[in-house]
């Protein structure tokens, strides 16, 4: 079944007014945001500790699931749901968007020569780590549109705040 460019006006839609590609790339924007911010952290603090690429890498991979989680969550909990509901709309609305990232990500970063050897000093290290993310971006975008078309994803944290 092909789904039209623009959302369909019913109780699954994300807003009525957006498009769904443009709803769909809001999302993985918003999923790409936490997922660079792990990445970054884990990387700079693996890094710092002297920790091999491994352990920075398992290191980075949580921190991506952890903030992007976290920027889902947060506006929901301020707007008073509790923490147990909000938690499950994350899971439910970022988790294949992340791991794909995440795995696109740093598969790109290991296959670059030196990538993950640069230091965080290096422009290939900083070059690498910036391509790397933009394509595991361009890699979720259709997954989070698929979803979003069928009500999920994103669609449900946007019917939670109402739009």
């Amino acid at each position: 079944m092909a789904v039209d460019a623009n959302l369909h006006h019913d109780h699954t839609d994300p807003s009525p007014t957006m498009s769904l590609n443009r709803v769909a790339f809001s999302a993985t924007v918003h999923c790409l945001t936490g997922c660079a911010i792990g990445e970054v952290l884990g990387i700079v603090i693996g890094t710092a500790l002297g920790w091999g690429t491994a352990p920075t890498i398992l290191l980075a991979v949580a921190l991506a699931f952890l903030f992007g989680y976290a920027l889902t969550m947060l506006p929901l909990l301020r707007s008073g749901m509790a923490f147990g509901t909000a938690l499950g709309l994350a899971l439910a609305s970022d988790t294949a968007s992340i791991t794909i990232m995440e795995i696109v990500d740093n598969l790109i970063m290991l296959a670059i020569p030196g990538a993950m050897d640069a230091g965080l000093t290096g422009l290939l290290f900083w070059g690498s780590l910036a391509i790397s993310l933009l394509i595991a971006g361009a890699f979720a975008f259709p997954v989070n549109r698929w979803l979003i078309a069928r009500g999920r994803g994103h669609a449900v944290v946007h019917a939670s705040h109402g739009h």
